[in-house]
């Protein structure tokens, strides 16, 4: 198949940004689901369920095509953060989170439209906050505004400076699309990333 077909289900920049290192041909198209959590789901089923719905959602309008969706959760206490969508929310959530263990469930679904079958993971990360004062939290926030990210950090910019460590086996999975999963499962589906054919081949196809 074409990678023209590789659609990213998603309205995230920061997936955008990091699907386009790949240096494949993709378009993006807005899932519109309901993202709650259902009552008694585990962080990790959150996260999965989602990345499938919207996935799946993407892939009812794009007939045969590669669609990739992703969600992310992140959970302190087996309880679930989300954005935090206002410097009070995000405050109260480092306020929180200083000095602890944060796990982040970054789950990805690869929907294959030709077959209607599709590949899902969830790759945790686990970062270790600074145990920093209220009036670092305070400058941080109302200098970088992370409003819509999930645990209110920015780790690809100002905000690792409140990090302390950054434990995964996929490092593009905290900003929000895991590269080397993503990679795999484009692989298993049949995308090649590197000409190594005839001269003016393109195996990407």
């Amino acid at each position: 198949m074409k990678t023209t077909n590789i659609i990213l289900a998603s309205s995230s920049s920061y997936r955008r940004e990091l699907l386009s290192r790949l240096q494949l041909p993709f378009a993006v198209d807005v899932p519109d689901i309901d993202e709650s959590p259902q009552a008694g789901e585990t962080p990790s089923a959150t996260a999965l369920r989602l990345a499938r719905e919207k996935a799946a959602a993407v892939a009812a309008r794009h007939p045969g095509a590669l669609v990739i969706g992703s969600d992310q959760v992140a959970t302190l206490d087996n309880e679930q953060i989300g954005k935090p969508g206002s410097h009070a929310n995000a405050l109260a959530q480092l306020q929180k989170m200083r000095g602890r263990e944060v796990v982040f469930h970054t789950a990805l679904c690869l929907w294959d439209g030709r077959n209607n079958t599709y590949q899902l993971d969830d790759i945790q990360t686990v970062v270790k906050f600074r145990d920093l004062p209220d009036a670092e939290l305070d400058a941080y926030l109302r200098i970088e505004q992370p409003y819509d990210c999930a645990g209110s950090a920015k780790n690809e910019a100002l905000g690792i400076a409140i990090l302390e460590r950054i434990d995964s086996s996929d490092p593009s999975a905290l900003t929000g699309l895991p590269l080397i999963a993503l990679t795999g499962m484009l692989r298993a589906a049949g995308v090649s990333f590197f000409q190594t054919g005839k001269p003016g081949s393109d195996p990407r196809v």
